[in-house]
């Protein structure tokens, strides 16, 4: 491992700083950032993503895909985690904190909607971040393609009834532009782009293992782009509600780590293999930010407790989702 995977950590922690003084100290530079937005998606932080996504999709042996079906067990646990188990876990782990433990400190009313916005996050798992992670981790670049095009495909039948079930909100519009423009960019684009990448390389007869060791870092440092660029969008957020930040994220944070071991554990004990356990671990844990975002926004206002608690997703998955890698990475003898 080089110096600079070796130290990711220390700089995603330099890059959110980096991230939240920039947005207070040039918020005319956030805001015209922030025009560039299609369906609530920023379209640069859009390609910083498929920039970390392309890497990954080059590595996909798509002949591989048909054996899929033959291990089916690491579907099992991403399915089973992410819809009957991780929705309401974030219900009862986040009623119990804003409820209960800090009863004495928050409104009933933000609470509530608190509460609401964990629950969208908890509805929605992640999309494009998880190539990330399943990269950081040395996931089947095949499987982790496939748990995602599944989860994708539940969530458009899924989500509602689950918010309904937990929250009694029967209005709840998925923003299908949101949702489509998130699968074309994050999955089906560079997906035909490695496929186009390989048929090239191949009719000049070149190395693909040699065109891969050239993005070498290049996902890392699209990773550390983007957390500037997320963090410059919030930076006035952290710095006004720092407090309710914090209490936020307390259950937020306990509830990625507890479904990440729910879910690694599970593998492990399943002998599913490391580099298809890890990633339905991470997938699992992660969340569909902007989705969530965008539907807060559309029914509860830019300045509710429901977008704000869905911004802090944002915030918190980024450090915590490292800091699971990490586990992932030094606990993968577990599996051997």
């Amino acid at each position: 491992m080089n110096l600079f995977s070796k130290f990711l950590t220390i700089w995603v922690l330099l890059c959110i700083a980096l991230g939240v003084i920039l947005g207070n100290v040039f918020p005319s530079v956030t805001d015209f950032l922030n025009k560039f937005e299609i369906a609530q998606i920023n379209i640069i932080i859009a390609v910083l993503i498929w920039v970390m996504i392309y890497p990954m999709m080059l590595k996909i042996d798509f002949s591989s895909l048909k054996k899929i079906t033959t291990r089916p067990k690491g579907i099992v646990v991403t399915t089973t985690v992410n819809w009957l188990i991780k929705p309401f876990t974030m219900y009862l782990i986040s009623s119990l904190f804003f409820f209960v433990i800090f009863k004495s400190i928050l409104d009933p009313d933000l609470a509530k909607e608190y509460l609401i916005g964990a629950v969208l996050l908890g509805a929605a798992p992640c999309t494009a971040m998880v190539f990330v992670w399943s990269h950081l981790v040395k996931g089947n670049s095949s499987y982790t393609v496939l748990q995602v095009a599944l989860n994708d495909i539940i969530l458009l039948f899924a989500f509602t009834p689950i918010v309904a079930l937990l929250l009694g909100i029967s209005n709840v519009a998925i923003p299908y532009n949101t949702l489509f423009l998130s699968v074309v960019l994050f999955v089906v684009f560079p997906i035909l782009a490695s496929v186009i990448t390989k048929y090239i390389l191949k009719k000049r007869d070149a190395s693909i293992e040699n065109f891969i060791k050239k993005f070498n870092n290049i996902p890392e440092i699209g990773l550390l782009l983007t957390l500037v660029l997320i963090f410059m969008f919030q930076g006035e957020v952290i710095t006004n509600s720092p407090l309710n930040i914090l209490l936020i994220s307390i259950p937020l944070t306990i509830q990625t780590i507890f479904i990440f071991f729910i879910a690694y554990m599970w593998s492990k004990k399943w002998k599913i293999p490391h580099d298809v356990g890890a990633p339905a671990a991470l997938i699992g844990a992660s969340n569909f930010f902007e989705l969530s975002v965008a539907i807060a926004i559309a029914l509860f206002g830019l300045n509710s407790g429901v977008t704000l608690a869905t911004v802090v997703g944002v915030l918190v998955e980024v450090p915590v989702m490292l800091f699971l890698v990490n586990i992932a990475n030094k606990t993968k003898i577990w599996y051997q």
